[in-house]
């Protein structure tokens, strides 16, 4: 193992804690001139780190990479995801999967979920 190695990962590893605020505020608009040459970096880096056997770095800077991507899907002014994370946060989505985990571990059934005919006229009045 490489001392180098620790230290490529420990800055990949702070890039990764300094972008997750960009990540996380919806208001963001982070251009793709910027997101995306810094993606390509990181997993070029990522791919060559892994070549020489720097473990930890190559991850390190896959990962680094994969939050540029994140950012270029989800923060880009251009992006076709945007409307996907309009949130301040991913509370919605930790709601949502938080509801579906409920409804897997309870004993309802599936058509639970809908309402019948007959019953729709007796909620709506």
């Amino acid at each position: 193992m490489m001392w180098q190695d620790f230290v490529f990962m420990a800055g990949s590893s702070l890039s990764i804690v300094f972008l997750a605020p960009t990540l996380r505020d919806a208001s963001a608009r982070v251009p793709l001139g910027t997101s995306l040459p810094s993606m390509g970096i990181g997993m070029v880096y990522g791919f060559t780190f892994f070549t020489l056997g720097m473990t930890f770095s190559a991850l390190g800077a896959l990962s680094a990479g994969t939050m540029w991507a994140l950012i270029a899907t989800l923060r880009s002014p251009q992006s076709p995801f945007r409307h996907l994370s309009r949130t301040v946060s991913f509370s919605l989505l930790a709601r949502d999967v938080r509801r579906w985990i409920d409804r897997r571990r309870g004993n309802h059934r599936f058509a639970d979920q809908y309402v019948a005919a007959d019953r729709a006229g007796e909620q709506t009045a």
